[in-house]
């Protein structure tokens, strides 16, 4: 089996971790890790023995593929010289910071016959994936997105930074358009909004609250769905999904009798599974799952929900003392 050569652009907190990843996997070659920071990018590329470049465009020519884990300001001009050199491409979420970026790439990817893929990681998660199976008709969806302060990607809103995974989530798993969306939020810490919620009421009456913080004491990640008959917790963190199932018949007290189901899929690395499946993707030459297209829809929905809070913001100025 011939290798798949792939390259790494951005070796920060989380690109670090791509080149780990792909440094040990079987059927690829880990050419080089670029970074604008030369120490950064030669310690990444010593422990991952390969090759460190200052510049990515010195990269491109000497690979198949490449993960972009750069500020997300940046995706869209990484992303385009990528393509345009005929380089099949992973780029972390959010997939760009407009909507005319997202049309551009999808544009030139189907040009150029390339693929991209949006790295959305919590589909990854097992749990998410196990819970596919137990989804009929969701009704109400709650998102809690909830995190401690960490100072990296400040240098977008907290929409696009956390909320943009559960809106992904969301997406995925109702089958309807959305009807309307209502916001709040404001800045705390940073100069864009710091926590926000949003009722996204979708065509088929199902409603998702979806709520999301980087400036809480705690840490906290979870889905729950509620549906006919049944309803679908997932802790995203500790990969933990519980099903509870509602039957017909009744127990001692009179109510209808529950089976709980509750599994943990703590052993499985999402990320490790998502890198292999863009792999796979790009040996296969198979359009993603999570593609340019699925990026861009998660990303519309955001970029509604940032608008309209910083009209709220705009018009309430003075009340929230702004």
């Amino acid at each position: 089996m011939q290798k798949i050569k792939i390259g790494v652009i951005g070796v920060g907190y989380l690109g670090k971790f791509h080149a780990q990843k792909y440094a040990a996997m079987d059927g690829v070659e880990l050419v080089g890790v670029a970074d604008p920071n030369p120490a950064a990018a030669q310690s990444v590329a010593d422990e991952n023995r390969t090759a460190a470049f200052a510049d990515y465009k010195d990269l491109l020519s000497r690979v198949d593929a490449v993960s972009i884990v750069v500020p997300t300001s940046l995706h869209h001009q990484v992303a385009l010289d990528c393509l345009e050199t005929g380089v099949d491409i992973m780029v972390e979420k959010p997939f760009t910071t407009t909507i005319t970026e997202a049309d551009e790439l999808i544009s030139l990817a189907a040009k150029k016959e390339r693929i991209i893929q949006v790295g959305h990681l919590e589909q990854f998660n097992p749990a998410v994936m196990a819970m596919e199976k137990h989804l009929t008709t969701p009704i109400f969806i709650e998102s809690h997105r909830i995190h401690t302060f960490k100072n990296r990607a400040l240098d977008v809103d907290v929409v696009l930074d956390l909320m943009i995974h559960d809106i992904d989530i969301i997406l995925s798993i109702v089958n309807s358009p959305i009807k309307t969306v209502h916001t709040v939020g404001l800045p705390v810490v940073t100069k864009t909004t710091d926590i926000a919620n949003a009722r996204l009421i979708f065509e088929n009456g199902c409603t998702a609250n979806v709520t999301v913080s980087r400036i809480s004491q705690d840490n906290i990640r979870r889905l729950r769905i509620f549906q006919s008959k049944s309803f679908v917790t997932i802790d995203y963190g500790k990969k933990e999904l519980t099903v509870i199932k509602q039957h017909d018949e009744l127990d001692e007290n009179g109510m209808p009798r529950r089976e709980v189901l509750n599994s943990c899929y703590i052993e499985i690395d999402a990320l490790e599974m998502e890198l292999k499946d863009f792999v796979s993707n790009v040996r296969n030459r198979i359009n993603p799952r999570i593609s340019g297209e699925e990026g861009r829809r998660a990303l519309k929905i955001a970029t509604e929900i940032i608008d309209q809070i910083q009209n709220h913001i705009k018009t309430h100025s003075e009340i929230l003392g702004l």
